[in-house]
């Protein structure tokens, strides 16, 4: 699977991607809970992505790496499309 073939609503994403870069994290509190999100730039060789990471994945990934996204969800945000490992899915550090 390749970032170009990407479209908004697509769920069981597998694919492997470069992070180009990482924004610093932002903090919010829903349902009681704070939690930690931030934005990535991926790539491959299709094209590039916004990459959405959740709490621990802001302190995992950093620019440079390559990272398999398994069982991933596409969404939209302000016409742009984002991929994120959702509820459902896990990403993982590709050695």
């Amino acid at each position: 699977m390749e970032i170009k073939d990407l479209a908004p609503g697509q769920g069981k994403i597998d694919i492997v991607v470069e992070i180009v870069s990482v924004d610093a994290p932002r903090t919010f509190d829903k349902f009681g809970k704070s939690g930690k999100v931030a934005n990535a730039k991926a790539k491959d060789a299709s094209g590039e992505i916004t990459l959405t990471l959740w709490n621990e994945q802001t302190d995992l990934v950093k620019a440079g790496m390559k990272v398999h996204i398994i069982n991933g969800y596409v969404s939209e945000f302000r016409g742009e499309k984002q991929l994120g490992t959702g509820k459902f899915g896990r990403l993982e550090i590709v050695q």
